[in-house]
């Protein structure tokens, strides 16, 4: 396998939404976004039927794909990935030069991003991102990671059922600007396009602040 920006965001996809079975063959990736299995399959080149799968727990419907590829399952795993991943996950070996892409395919899968006014402050805009997994270890890497490619830390907290990776408002604007570090890019597009709503906000604020200071 070669790396490249679009193998290194589908392995972030697989890091967080992917699963890899016992038989050292088969990979299946689920998904509540038509679209982003769309853009896994894509990435992939593969010629396998989009089907529907329904969760056990909340009856939803999500989409799946599954297909069989050895040389790529064992590529899988000698990166650090492996069946029964969910809480056993740690370090994921990916270039330096892709791990903006795969963390671009983690956000994607397990991310989130999401922003607010805070009633308590005139003129407050709160910004958040963060990172899911129900592995401590693997949210200890990446957050080491982080910080040592970006000077960007974050703090990590056990929610519901996972562990989360979150950066408040400056770190999320400078890694979110690495993330998305140019117009085109494979993502998620209904997630892009409220990350640059609020990325619009706080330039227009940070506009303002600069055009008060200088009156003043």
């Amino acid at each position: 396998m070669k790396w490249s920006a679009k193998l290194a965001y589908a392995v972030g996809l697989i890091t967080t939404d992917g699963c890899l079975s016992k038989d050292g063959r088969h990979i299946d990736f689920t998904s509540k976004d038509l679209d982003q299995v769309k853009n896994f399959v894509k990435i992939l080149g593969l010629t396998n039927k989009i089907g529907l799968k329904s969760s056990g727990f909340s009856k939803k419907k999500y989409y799946r794909v599954q297909f069989g590829n050895v040389k790529f399952y064992r590529f899988l795993t000698k990166i650090g990935l492996t069946s029964n991943k969910s809480k056993s996950i740690g370090r994921i070996i990916v270039p330096e030069r892709y791990f903006r892409d795969f963390l671009r395919g983690h956000l994607d899968g397990d991310g989130y991003s999401y922003f607010y006014w805070d009633p308590r402050w005139k003129s407050s805009f709160m910004l958040y991102t963060g990172f899911v997994s129900a592995s401590l270890d693997h949210l200890e890497w990446l957050d080491n990671e982080i910080e040592r490619l970006y000077e960007l830390k974050g703090k990590i907290r056990y929610a519901t059922r996972a562990y989360q990776l979150k950066f408040a408002k400056n770190a999320s604007v400078r890694l979110l600007g690495e993330i998305y570090y140019r117009n085109k890019l494979i993502c998620l597009e209904r997630k892009r396009f409220k990350i640059e709503e609020s990325l619009d906000i706080i330039r227009k604020q940070a506009g303002v602040a600069k055009l008060v200071h200088a009156i003043d």
